[in-house]
């Protein structure tokens, strides 16, 4: 009878997920599946705060488009995220919002500061989303420039990119993006959930 063999339990054992591999490796954590519901979760959080801007008076359309590859886009008309260099946290923002969890600008809802009610994950639905996208591509405008960024697989790829564009242009977000099959098991989210959570979430 063939002995079996017992991997060896150290101290170099234990390890922990980083970075991306935090959600990529583990969806169900934060998205309650990592079937259709964790996927339509991801982008319930990319919605939500296009939503949360507008019930603040910040923009009075949304746009939602969903592509056959099964990406989607999100655009909304309010603030735009800050996303430059943040002098309190030595970091720029978009750093903060995109790569790191637990980072967000509705912490502080009863100091009157920023949002008085929100409706995602405080400080994981932006990061969150990237980190379970294929790719993922933010375009802001705010503060009179246009910010882009691209990321693929929870990376960074080019950095931040800057330029000057109209102060009378209209300030806002957009995001495009399409779930990782890696990480979900289904990203074919029909169309009747983008009807009904719109429905619902209407102001």
């Amino acid at each position: 009878m063939a002995k079996k063999v017992t991997a060896e339990y150290s101290n170099e054992s234990i390890k922990s997920l980083k970075g991306a591999d935090r959600v990529r490796k583990r969806p169900g954590v934060i998205f309650g599946s990592d079937g259709l519901e964790g996927c339509e979760h991801s982008v319930f959080e990319i919605l939500s705060n296009s939503i949360d801007e507008a019930r603040e008076g910040h923009g009075d359309r949304i746009n939602v488009t969903m592509f056959e590859d099964h990406s989607v886009e999100i655009e909304d008309f309010g603030r735009g995220i800050p996303v430059d260099y943040n002098q309190a946290e030595k970091r720029y923002n978009w750093e903060l919002v995109f790569c790191e969890l637990y980072a967000g600008g509705k912490y502080d809802n009863q100091s009157g500061e920023n949002y008085e009610y929100s409706l995602g994950l405080n400080g994981l639905g932006s990061c969150a989303t990237q980190y379970a996208s294929e790719f993922f591509d933010a375009t802001i405008r705010r503060d009179g420039f246009r910010y882009d960024l691209h990321f693929e697989k929870g990376r960074n790829k080019g950095g931040l990119k800057k330029e000057p564009t109209d102060r009378g242009r209209k300030t806002g977000s957009v995001f495009h993006w399409r779930p990782d099959k890696q990480v979900f098991t289904d990203i074919n989210i029909p169309a009747e959930y983008y009807r009904d959570v719109l429905r619902r979430q209407s102001v």
